[in-house]
């Protein structure tokens, strides 16, 4: 079966963080997907427009939201970094593909869902809980642990804590790794933050996404210490 292709047009492009870009994008009438999922872009080699590479980008928007949102971190020299950064605006027209992926969300288990993540691998998490909260109107317990080095790497921060106030259900740990005297929030890896926080993760679906390292030491953890079941573990890394 032939794979979905759109054009969507950029409508907004903004920095949330150091090298974090929001972008936002017209949603094609015919594209659905889930919660969790990516699109594959079509980017061009900034000096040569014709020279294309897919790259994969998770969807931060809900389903039923009405555009595209995507937040990506720049990579140095990288060949979507440097276009994003220096040529990508509003009103250019982008080929995407997909949806793809299977890092989505089983609405109806009851179990505590627990999701990790640092810098911009909160994208797929944005998604998940803005879909069970205001779409399915879950009543499951949904735990963010969103992790960052300094202060300022933090984004959509007043959007969660909105959401937390919300719906009692839904609860948001911001984790600082990085020293500052003047943070009051949550101190230490998002790991550590939420072994203090939950304790118990047998009980627990556990949803792992940001940089390959950070990923794999989460799992490991996981697997070995916390007892999560290895079909309550999903995970997914960027480069």
């Amino acid at each position: 079966m032939p794979v979905p292709i759109y054009t969507s047009v950029c409508t907004h492009k903004s920095l949330l963080a150091p090298n974090v870009y929001e972008l936002r994008f017209s949603k094609p009438d015919n594209l659905t997907f889930k919660a969790g999922q990516f699109l594959l872009w079509d980017v061009p080699l900034p000096d040569n427009p014709k020279d294309i590479q897919p790259r994969a980008y998770s969807i931060a928007s809900a389903p039923a939201d009405t555009d595209l949102l995507f937040c990506i971190k720049l990579k140095e020299g990288g060949r979507a970094s440097v276009w994003i950064d220096r040529q990508l605006k509003a009103g250019d027209r982008v080929v995407m593909k997909g949806p793809f992926g299977n890092f989505t969300v089983d609405p109806a288990s009851e179990k505590k869902l627990v999701l990790m993540a640092t810098g911009a691998g909160v994208a797929p998490f944005h998604a998940h809980v803005k879909w069970l909260l205001n779409d399915q109107k879950s009543q499951r317990q949904v735990y963010l642990f969103f992790g960052a080095r300094h202060p300022q790497d933090f984004f959509w921060m007043d959007e969660f804590r909105e959401l937390a106030r919300l719906h009692p259900q839904f609860h948001f740990h911001a984790c600082l790794s990085g020293a500052d005297v003047n943070w009051s929030g949550d101190r230490g890896h998002v790991q550590d933050v939420a072994q203090k926080k939950l304790q118990e993760f047998s009980d627990a679906s556990l949803y792992i996404c940001g940089a390959p390292a950070m990923v794999a030491d989460i799992k490991k953890l996981a697997l070995e210490h916390w007892k999560v079941a290895k079909a309550d573990l999903h995970v997914e890394g960027y480069v």
